[in-house]
């Protein structure tokens, strides 16, 4: 298992490096750098100014060597539209976006896999037609789209939650601690559910095909022959071996829930790495996209290898 272990982690370093390697080389193969925006108040010298000041006008190999050095000193270059070091913005924009991502994760497996264990314990009765139905709607929809009509439903028509941010601008300093954690709950709510949603249909329809595969098998049987009833036969005996795909669904999910909090983010205007990697797309600071980028799939690694060890905590046949 330690080797096991070793081996991944190994696996994870050099898949971060190979990522942040063609992150870094296909934006700035890209036409244009940070100052080719339009603009007749900056000269082209003072173009070619800020080009020699920050790197710009060095070969692309002596810039991905620079920049892995930077990476190296945790500080992933400069944000040219923020006037601040990277690792500036992604320690004001990643706790958010863990926030986000880690309620929607838990969340939607939660609901998930309830709804997937009533579908299976209910086959072919009303229930499991309508909530199929629904979830495979919900799933059909894309990311941006539902969270639109999320924002158009609560936010303009009804007006019961704000349409974005994460606290309110003007008032949130000069609230008492009770109502500014409401008020930042408040704001939550809306991309929160919004990825739970999207994610739930598919961790319900994964749930619902493990336990009609775990609910023929013998210890079930057994345990029904026991006198065990029907409540724990189901939620102890035959939920606990069909929660081990779950555990494999999990590593998948991360990078789709990634994926979709950068619509979300935008959407609600979040302040997380999704929002952040879209302004620094709009403003070509390079070095912010190739950051998040980056921070991205650390977080996608970490993610499958905690879904290995589950895995393994899970299944004792993975421990040898």
């Amino acid at each position: 298992m330690r080797r096991t272990l070793a081996a991944r982690l190994l696996q994870s370093v050099v898949v971060v490096f190979i990522v942040t390697t063609i992150t870094f080389f296909v934006v700035r193969l890209a036409p244009g750098d940070p100052f080719s925006y339009d603009s007749t108040a900056i000269t082209p010298a003072v173009r070619a100014h800020w080009r020699a000041q920050f790197g710009y006008d060095q070969p692309l190999g002596v810039q991905y060597v620079k920049y892995l050095a930077s990476v190296a000193h945790g500080q992933f270059g400069y944000s040219f539209e923020r006037h601040e070091p990277v690792v500036a913005a992604l320690r004001e924009t990643l706790p958010n976006t863990l926030l986000l991502a880690g309620l929607a994760l838990g969340a939607s497996f939660l609901l998930g896999v309830v709804v997937g264990v009533v579908q299976a314990t209910h086959r072919g009765r009303w229930f499991d037609r309508v909530s199929s139905g629904l979830l495979l709607t919900l799933y059909s929809l894309p990311d941006f789209w539902g969270a639109l009509m999320m924002l158009l439903l609560f936010s303009y028509w009804w007006r019961l939650l704000p349409a974005g941010g994460a606290v309110d601008p003007v008032m949130h300093d000069y609230l008492p601690a009770g109502r500014a954690l409401l008020d930042r709950i408040s704001h939550l709510v809306l991309p929160a559910t919004s990825l739970t949603l999207l994610t739930t249909a598919a961790v319900a329809r994964y749930q619902r095909s493990a336990m009609l595969d775990a609910l023929p098998a013998d210890y079930v049987r057994t345990a029904r022959a026991k006198g065990v009833p029907e409540r724990g036969v189901v939620w102890c005996h035959a939920l606990r071996t069909a929660l081990t795909p779950m555990v494999v669904l999990l590593g998948l999910l991360l990078p789709a829930l990634l994926g979709g909090t950068v619509f979300v983010e935008k959407v609600f205007s979040w302040p997380g790495i999704g929002y952040l990697a879209v302004s620094a797309i709009n403003a070509r600071d390079y070095d912010v996209v190739t950051a998040t980028v980056v921070v991205g799939s650390v977080l996608v690694v970490i993610g499958n290898l905690l879904a290995d060890l589950l895995h393994a905590a899970i299944d004792p046949r993975l421990r040898a």
